[in-house]
């Protein structure tokens, strides 16, 4: 096929620089439009999440594209979840059995600027800045572009458009106002919304509390999570309801109100961070929402890729990495059926859909996992059984967070369907007693009846759902 074709990406954040750069890899002509400015040159943080959570899925993205190795640099391993409760007392849960089996902070600015690097690399892709898509004409396959700098309008035309710019999406937009073809759009927000807070480093640079874990501090009905960074800083962030409960972020209006409910719900957290209030009343409140909608692309003209198709809230640190994922399995389909944008676009998304709607369902289930299950005593008893039968049967046994984060051969659907049937076959046996913890979890002639009774069960449950025309 002529590879001379030009492809327009708008948005340049993580997932349009991944695709820009395995793009150009590819032979294409890459034309980028983001409206942001260069983030290499400038802080456009503003209180977003500047630290994300690196997987298995994502990486399989950046061996794709090469640069696994400059990618591990920018990561800190975390082993698992580090339990606060309100009494200051710790405990770390371990996200597998498996030793090798970890997840990474990554700096969101320092990730983007490498993509960014890296695609620019290639002639052939082009990234322009302050550039913000007000439309797009999916029939003529033409965006409309505001030139923050000139303060003018151009349109930009393409053989295609890809639109990676996130859940405000213009061409989702375009898609819903146009009403020239049947188009499904949902967008649902939890009553909760987050805001960014920080742990800095020590005066001689060192992390203040345990660096290799996701810190939580699950309340019920809010939480804290602290992610750590390069630095020796963690990024904190508060996830707390807009106007329920006690406190909640419409009536923590004043330092004391603030400084209150740190000192009543998260002690030891406020000893870390004398920086609260500031912090508090700098970065703004935002909203945590999921996006799904139908379909993804318009003939062989446009296309819907990333949060802009399927936008979630950031409970299983899947974001970035099914965005990451899209990459990857758009470039398998490229691979099939090179030369033809329409079908291309079609089958794509008729492999992907399935799996980017389970990880936003997986990504609320979460929600209520973090901040409230992992605090229960049930929860913490599935989890040992779970990581004793990781660690004594590594090749027979994965949990349903194994599943989704470290098997990304696996889609999320099935991940999801096979992961839901294993937590509530084990939550079962534990409630009717046919199970236990007060074995010995080292002794695998001991694990080996939990295990034959967890994968019956588990079966059954997969059979149930299977004959309801759940699977």
């Amino acid at each position: 096929m002529n590879k001379q074709q030009n492809i327009l990406i708008i948005g340049a954040g993580l997932c349009g620089s991944l695709l820009a750069l395995r793009l150009g890899q590819r032979g294409y002509n890459v034309t980028v439009y983001e409206m942001r400015s260069d983030l290499r040159k400038t802080d456009i943080s503003a209180g977003r999440s500047i630290n994300l959570a690196f997987s298995d899925r994502g990486n399989k993205a950046m061996k794709l594209v090469g640069i696994e190795d400059k990618v591990k640099a920018l990561c800190i391993p975390m082993n698992g979840r580090m339990i606060h409760d309100k009494e200051g007392n710790t405990f770390l849960s371990n996200y597998s059995g498996r030793d090798h089996e970890y997840i990474n902070s990554i700096s969101r600015g320092g990730l983007n600027a490498l993509l960014l690097d890296e695609a620019e690399k290639h002639d052939n892709v082009t990234i322009h800045f302050n550039k913000k898509c007000k439309s797009v004409d999916f029939e003529r396959t033409t965006a409309t572009f505001s030139d923050y700098e000139t303060k003018g309008e151009f349109i930009e035309d393409a053989d295609c458009i890809i639109a990676t710019d996130g859940a405000g999406s213009a061409l989702r937009r375009s898609y819903y106002l146009e009403r020239k073809f049947l188009f499904s759009f949902s967008q649902e927000y939890l009553t909760h919304g987050y805001k960014e807070l920080s742990i800095l480093p020590t005066e001689t640079g060192d992390y203040k509390t345990f660096k290799n874990a996701l810190h939580i501090w699950p309340r019920g009905d809010f939480m804290v999570i602290a992610l750590p960074n390069l630095d020796g800083s963690f990024t904190v962030t508060l996830f707390l309801s807009y106007d329920e409960g006690e406190y909640n972020f419409n009536n923590l209006t004043t330092p004391e109100m603030v400084t209150e409910f740190f000192q009543k719900e998260f002690p030891d957290a406020l000893e870390l961070m004398p920086n609260l209030v500031e912090d508090f009343f700098d970065n703004p409140t935002a909203p945590l929402g999921t996006v799904k909608c139908s379909p993804w692309h318009y003939k062989g003209n446009t296309l819907l890729m990333g949060d802009s198709a399927h936008a979630i809230v950031p409970f299983y640190g899947q974001g970035m990495n099914a965005s990451f994922e899209d990459v990857v399995e758009f470039d398998t389909v490229l691979d099939q059926h090179e030369g033809n944008w329409e079908t291309i676009f079609s089958e794509y998304e008729k492999t992907r859909k399935k799996d980017t709607d389970a990880i936003a369902d997986l990504a609320i289930d979460n929600f209520h996992e973090m901040k409230d299950h992992v605090g229960q005593a049930i929860f913490q008893e599935k989890r040992k059984i779970e990581m004793a039968l990781e660690r004594e049967f590594p090749e027979e046994y994965s949990s349903k967070y194994s599943l989704v984060t470290f098997n990304e051969h696996i889609g999320y659907r099935e991940a999801m369907l096979r992961g839901r049937a294993q937590d509530k076959a084990i939550l079962n046996m534990l409630a009717d007693g046919d199970i236990s913890t007060t074995i010995d979890m080292t002794n695998k002639s001991e694990l080996k009846p939990v295990l034959d009774k967890v994968k019956i069960a588990t079966e059954a449950i997969l059979e149930d759902d299977r004959i309801a025309g759940l699977r």
